[in-house]
């Protein structure tokens, strides 16, 4: 496969620029778009993004020492929770400075992706929806369903609370709300709300996360030199005795 087909390649199947493709940056950008496709496959014309392709590329960005942070970019309506936690936890696990940048909107599993990154930006214009967990398919009306499916809530709520500045009190409250959505539970906020309840951190756009991912790879590198320049320094042979 030649440069040009690889490169048309990733950007049809991840969205992401290729080494092969001329374009040099020590930053890694993902894209998480559309539904989160997870164990089932979604119908053709759904437009998707499959977790098994992003986790090697998450994986990738902590492995090469060329890759200095992460650039997350979200226009996502949800959609598979354990595979949208799953990312979530793989980049909140990253070793590198992370960067999350919400535009158009990041709703329901999209608010953990959004949140797991070091820090998170929201377009002015963006929304982002606070909802209960959904199920589809045959559901059996026994006790053991209802409580599986209110401790994978809690497992979505544990992390947003964990990863962001928002209260746990309050993401609850917005998930069960009643009286915000017309057809149903829940509440959308739009990006200067997100920031207002701590959900993310500032309004921004691309110059601004570039910016601050800059900042954080420069803090990075700045730490490392100085943890070098500890341990490269003499050791007087007095102190061992």
């Amino acid at each position: 496969m030649n440069k040009e087909c690889e490169k048309a390649e990733l950007i049809r199947e991840l969205g992401i620029i290729g080494s092969g493709s001329g374009f040099k940056s020590d930053i890694q950008y993902i894209n998480i778009i559309g539904s989160i496709e997870g164990h089932s496959i979604l119908p053709q014309d759904t437009k998707t993004t499959k977790y098994e392709h992003l986790i090697p590329e998450l994986v990738a960005v902590e492995e090469n020492p060329e890759v200095k942070g992460l650039l997350l970019i979200l226009n996502t309506v949800g959609g598979d929770v354990e595979a949208g936690l799953a990312l979530s936890e793989l980049v909140a696990g990253l070793s590198k400075p992370t960067v999350s940048l919400v535009l158009g909107g990041g709703h329901s599993i999209g608010i953990p992706l959004a949140v797991s990154a070091d820090y998170s930006f929201v377009a002015r214009s963006a929304t982002m929806t606070l909802h209960p967990i959904r199920t589809s398919g045959t559901l059996i009306t026994a006790e053991p369903t209802f409580e599986y499916m209110k401790k994978t809530q809690e497992r979505v709520v544990d992390f947003i609370a964990a990863h962001s500045h928002a209260s746990r009190q309050e993401i609850e409250e917005k998930m069960n709300c009643t009286d915000n959505m017309a057809n149903d539970v829940g509440t959308l906020l739009f990006g200067p709300e997100a920031v207002e309840m701590g959900l993310i951190e500032e309004i921004g756009s691309l110059s601004a996360a570039l910016q601050k991912l800059r900042a954080l790879i420069g803090q990075t590198e700045g730490r490392e030199s100085e943890n070098k320049a500890i341990e490269d320094e003499p050791v007087d042979k007095n102190l061992q005795k």
